[in-house]
């Protein structure tokens, strides 16, 4: 079977969670987390990176940072995961969607401002796939009306948007090292934090609400709680077990990439004849092959698909339902405009075995097996 998903994993991890239990030091803020913080810190030229429990939790960060309050309204595709709005409805928001582009799947920048009101605390585009929105003309327009723009780059560690990193182009970024994502401690996260005036509130909220941080630092001579936190910082554990690829970082985005490209260039024939769409890479954009999608006819092919790529031993998955049309979308959230693309889109969207250590051989075979569906067609 080719699973759809496999975790990344290097053997360099086992040997830093054994040091990290050595260290007598498994809670959070050792030596592995600030390893890991100071790694994204010159990567991605950011002036402060926290690493967090989830990329869930990153965006609470960012929620309380934004001090988002009861009534305030937040501006997002409704094409994303439930905790890009989770964040936001804890702190009594009012979710307000607006369509999406087919061609990259990201907010339509276009209908942003059309759902603007004086109510609109904050603007949360997600680069879907590691592949940026277009960020000029959404932070031109959030800097027009004074509001924040929180990037969820949950996907987008180490890709870049005109050479500037994913999550580093906005008031805060979020990462996520969930086990699906390109890198991973499992259970994690990481908020970036662009502005240094928010850095030292970042620390206390994470910290429970504590200046802990500082009394570490030696700043203080003992520490207190000083307003609202939680309990964000993850285990070193999970820190050590990312740490191992992070030291390999580029190996493991070249594989994905070079998965990606031969996806790419052996599917593009049916591109051609017009059974798929193809992922679209805007020119200003260099992405991390966060996944590989194709886009089928409709929700009835995609489900014959998916049916046949199992009888082939190779696993595939749809992707988001739009949040507009869940349960808790219509409780917490409003669509503004009309939804022109993100449902029919989404309901084409199929994705492909992608992962650290997927061979070319399997990708292969993945396209042949997709070719054989085809055969009627062509």
């Amino acid at each position: 079977m080719i699973n759809f998903n496999v975790p990344p994993y290097v053997e360099k991890s086992v040997d830093y969670i054994k040091k990290a239990i050595a260290n007598r030091k498994i809670c959070g803020d050792g030596e592995f987390t600030k390893l890991c913080s100071q790694w994204f810190e010159q990567k991605i030229k950011a002036p402060r990176v926290l690493l967090t429990t989830s990329g869930t939790t990153a965006l609470e960060m960012a929620a309380i940072l934004c001090d988002i309050q009861p009534g305030d309204e937040v501006i997002m595709p409704s094409y994303t995961f439930c905790s890009t709005a989770n964040a936001f409805v804890q702190r009594g928001a009012k979710i307000i969607f607006v369509d999406i582009r087919p061609d990259t799947m990201n907010i339509d920048e276009t209908k942003i401002e059309a759902a603007i009101t004086e109510k609109t605390k904050a603007i949360v585009p997600v680069h879907y796939a590691g592949v940026s929105c277009e960020m000029d003309k959404i932070t031109a327009i959030a800097k027009k009306h004074n509001l924040f723009v929180v990037e969820d780059a949950a996907q987008g560690v180490m890709s870049t948007y005109k050479n500037k990193s994913l999550g580093t182009i906005s008031d805060f970024g979020c990462y996520s090292f969930h086990e699906t994502k390109n890198y991973s401690m499992g259970e994690g996260g990481a908020i970036v934090v662009n502005n240094p005036k928010y850095i030292e509130k970042a620390e206390i909220i994470r910290e429970k609400g504590t200046n802990r941080s500082q009394f570490w630092r030696g700043q203080v001579d003992k520490y207190t709680w000083i307003e609202y936190g939680s309990s964000f910082l993850p285990s070193e554990l999970n820190a050590a077990y990312l740490w191992g690829q992070l030291e390999v970082a580029e190996e493991i985005n070249n594989n994905r990439l070079a998965n990606w490209n031969i996806y790419y260039t052996k599917l593009k024939p049916l591109q051609g004849k017009g059974l798929i769409d193809l992922p679209f890479i805007p020119s200003d954009c260099i992405h991390n092959a966060h996944m590989f999608y194709i886009k089928v006819k409709d929700i009835e092919e995609r489900t014959d698909l998916i049916a046949f790529l199992k009888s082939k031993d190779v696993g595939s998955v749809f992707h988001y339902v739009p949040l507009h049309s869940a349960p808790a979308g219509l409780k917490y959230g409003m669509f503004s405009g009309k939804d022109i693309y993100t449902t029919k889109e989404s309901e084409r969207l199929l994705r492909l075995p992608m992962y650290y250590g997927l061979t070319s051989a399997e990708v292969d075979y993945v396209c042949d097996c997709v070719f054989e569906f085809y055969v009627k067609y062509v």
